[in-house]
């Protein structure tokens, strides 16, 4: 049974006030993924690992699971249902081609620190067109999608030094395994069959999409 969090704060012996276990359940219901790497999420990730039961008791009734992820330090909170906000065609394919070039990191041992796996963008390019057949968005737009995933835990985009001929590359944080699942395969079967009508521009997330 969850404990209140006035009475967590007291069992603290003042480490915590309860304003602290309020935002750290907030901010990892609207960021979904906290990294105990991330300055700002350093606090509330440490706080939420002590207190890790009572706050899978607190996010029950959302209708949200929590997993963390001792090794790559990181709590993520994730839909139980299939009900989800809806995700377009540009934000499925991008994740799917980074999941692919995460997890095909990971057989050739190239995972860097904290879990993270740098992508470049020539590389990008050649798996999107491998992966979804066509070509890969403009930078512009790139810089949109990835400022989407940010928000969902599984990437950050990284501006490149001055002398580098890319603008920027891409990094694929380790909450992606638990983010993008088998899920995502059928929801990029059904944009395909969908690909025919003009109007089906997005689709309604299933168990493993982003929450926020």
């Amino acid at each position: 049974m969850k404990r209140s969090w006035n009475l967590l704060s007291q069992q603290s012996n003042g480490l915590y006030a309860v304003q602290d276990f309020e935002r750290a359940a907030y901010r990892l219901v609207t960021e979904q993924v906290l990294y105990a790497g991330d300055r700002g999420s350093r606090l509330a990730y440490h706080l939420i690992e002590d207190h890790f039961d009572d706050f899978v008791a607190a996010l029950a009734p959302l209708g949200l699971r929590l997993e963390r992820n001792a090794h790559y330090r990181y709590v993520a909170a994730l839909p139980v249902h299939g009900e989800g906000t809806p995700v377009t065609l540009a934000e499925t394919l991008l994740l799917l081609v980074l999941r692919q070039r995460y997890d095909e990191a990971m057989r050739q041992g190239l995972v860097e620190d904290e879990g993270v796996v740098t992508v470049e963008l020539p590389e990008l390019q050649e798996a999107y067109q491998a992966l979804a057949g066509r070509a890969m968005p403009e930078v512009g737009a790139l810089r949109e999608l990835a400022r989407t995933l940010r928000r969902w835990g599984v990437c950050r985009l990284v501006e490149s030094e001055p002398d580098d001929p890319q603008p920027f590359h891409l990094q694929v944080r380790p909450a992606i395994v638990d983010i993008v699942g088998e899920q995502w395969l059928q929801r990029l079967d059904q944009h395909n069959r969908d690909d025919a009508d003009p109007d089906a521009e997005t689709e309604t997330a299933e168990d493993d999409h982003a929450a926020a």
